[in-house]
């Protein structure tokens, strides 16, 4: 920021800065890539010889908004208490809107700036597939207004060139003015550019073991420098131009309180020339040659794995740019191979490479190849995913070992101890003393619901339901057959789930009608359950109430195969209720959409 504090904003400056622990950057030495590994450490206390109390913590996502009462108030503008958020600031004249902290204008339904804020991940947390603890993590992450937040979606911070949109404190988004990227790019005002920058260098430092597979047009592919030259440049300058200010210092120690971690380069910002001031070049005017023979090797319902043949230069290729549908995608860190993340299903992409020398000297485009990814059998989240045991070998009585692949889902499963002549709902396994355990199941999980039904002679008792080898619950069973749903699981990314047995005995449980949702944490799409009444659930009377709090666009209710059962348009707020009626025996999604916006909630009728 570049603004003259008053003599109080000054004093707490000063007093921010004495609120680094003594010692905590002792090992912050070396330069370049070095440096940077240090300053990891540093910040996740690892083999630093600091105190217990500083290694980092994570408060959740929802924790996010709780930290943003101390971190992000201003009480250097207006200074009247409210959220300081760099979306909607205007340093020199009075804000558009102003939001006060709390929970009473979080998002919420928008449809115009001002309606409500939300939580901005700076570096989009769709790269990193929403894993802790980057999705939390607040040195990145800033409460801003939820519709320019949503304007600025995915896009990399930088230069505009012509500006397609303006907010109402003049931040922008437009076609790039940034060299060597041709996408379209959001620009904060000069105000933040500073803060934004320490942003993504505290972020490319703190998970430097992750993010070089990270595909972001502003990412290098590598772990260093990380970021790809174009916008290294760019943000250099802007942390110069727009040095650290009091409400960064006040921001980084409100967080370390939470954290337990700080943000080097507000701490020293001239670490960021130590890190990335040391990368030098030699004289150099020749370009590489093109890369040829571009092959796509592998594809997914989300990935395109590429590879091709190395380019030559007179010094020496540094990196390579790779194109999608002519914009820059990813880069490789200058290894021949890529997975991009975060595509589509079932869409064809137009992909090419292009190579560069330290110097930035840019090769010609290699050959154009075309990759498709899959279908999303296994992890669409536009209804639930089943697990009807339709698919298991045959075994009959004989107690062993069952392994089979469902296949409309593609999800592997195994379970041991296990027999396969029992029924529930038709075919189920029985499970003994052993487990039930997926393969990998793609796009997260919600909540599961399964039936259970305890054969022939025992007792009533549960299985522990572990998601990536944590408990998320228990399940229980009796002689009466008993479904159950396990809410509020919410793991992202690849996942593993199993059904373990809790007792030695010899009972035999049966499971049948297996269905999970998918999880996607929100960003821009930031509305809460709690702004919806839905009753009852379980239904057993075949209908189902719904009240809504806000205005929504649309209501569906999905069933088992993604097909849309009912469906109602732009109900309004605070009507009194809806009602679903004459619904048929099962599980459903009911998907509540405002805005881009969707939240799905699993219904059983029972």
């Amino acid at each position: 920021m570049k603004k003259i504090y008053s003599l109080v904003a000054i004093l707490f400056t000063m007093i921010g800065f004495a609120q680094v622990p003594a010692g905590y950057y002792n090992t912050a030495t070396g330069t370049g890539a070095a440096l940077k590994t240090n300053l990891r450490k540093i910040i996740d206390n690892v083999n630093n010889g600091l105190a217990s109390e500083h290694v980092s913590t994570d408060n959740g996502y929802n924790g996010l908004y709780t930290t943003y009462q101390t971190s992000d108030i201003d009480s250097f503008y207006e200074n009247d208490g409210t959220i300081m958020d760099m979306y909607s600031e205007r340093p020199t004249a009075a804000d558009p809107y102003n939001y006060s902290p709390g929970s009473t204008q979080r998002c919420g339904n928008y449809s115009a700036e001002g309606d409500c804020y939300n939580r901005e991940h700076m570096i989009p947390q769709s790269i990193f597939d929403s894993n802790a603890p980057m999705v939390s993590d607040a040195h990145f992450i800033t409460p801003t207004d939820g519709k320019v937040n949503g304007v600025r979606s995915n896009y990399p911070h930088g230069k505009v060139a012509t500006a397609s949109i303006t907010s109402l404190n003049g931040s922008k988004l437009g076609s790039s003015a940034v060299p060597g990227y041709s996408g379209t790019v959001f620009e904060p005002i000069d105000e933040f550019k500073g803060d934004i920058a320490r942003m993504y260098f505290y972020f490319v430092t703190r998970y430097e073991t992750t993010v070089s597979g990270y595909s972001y047009a502003a990412f290098s592919g590598n772990a260093y420098p990380a970021i790809d030259s174009a916008f290294l440049t760019m943000l250099m300058s802007w942390h110069t131009n727009d040095p650290v200010s009091a409400f960064e210092i006040a921001r980084n120690n409100a967080i370390y309180a939470r954290q337990n971690n700080r943000n080097p380069y507000i701490d020293h910002p001239e670490y960021v020339d130590l890190v990335w001031g040391a990368t030098s070049c030699p004289a150099d005017t020749q370009a590489p040659t093109a890369p040829t023979n571009v092959t796509v090797t592998n594809t997914t319902s989300s990935t395109i794995t590429l590879s091709w043949t190395a380019s030559t230069d007179n010094i020496g290729v540094t990196n390579y740019d790779i194109y999608v549908d002519g914009v820059k995608y990813a880069s490789s860190g200058g290894t021949t191979s890529i997975t991009l993340n975060g595509l589509n299903p079932s869409t064809t992409y137009s992909i090419y490479v292009i190579a560069k020398d330290c110097k930035d000297n840019l090769s010609p485009a290699s050959n154009t190849t075309n990759g498709t990814t899959l279908a999303n059998t296994g992890g669409s989240c536009s209804g639930s995913i089943t697990e009807n045991f339709e698919a298991i070998p045959s075994g009959g009585s004989t107690y062993g070992t069952y392994s089979w692949t469902n296949p409309t889902t593609n999800v592997s499963w195994t379970a041991t101890d296990s027999r396969t002549d029992q029924t529930i709902n038709t075919k189920s396994i029985t499970v003994r003393n052993g487990s039930l355990t997926s393969g990998t199941i793609s796009n997260g999980i919600g909540e599961i619901t399964v039936t259970t039904q305890l054969k022939f002679t025992g007792s009533a008792g549960t299985f522990t339901v572990k998601v990536n080898g944590v408990t998320a619950g228990t399940i229980p069973y009796s002689a009466t057959a008993t479904t159950t749903t396990l809410s509020n699981i919410n793991t992202a990314g690849n996942v593993v789930i199993s059904f373990d047995s809790n007792t030695t005995t010899s009972n035999r449980v049966a499971f049948d009608d297996l269905t999970w949702t998918c999880y996607s944490p929100m960003d821009v799409n930031d509305f809460t359950i709690e702004e919806f009444i839905i009753y009852p659930n379980p239904a057993n009377d075949h209908r189902i109430n719904i009240k809504t709090l806000t205005a929504l666009d649309q209501i569906q209710l999905v069933n088992v195969n993604g097909q849309i059962i009912k469906q109602l348009d732009h109900p309004k707020a605070n009507q009194d209720v809806y009602t679903l009626e004459n619904l048929p025996q099962g599980f459903y999604l009911l998907k509540l959409s405002s805005d881009n916006q969707t939240i799905v909630k699993k219904i059983v009728i029972n």
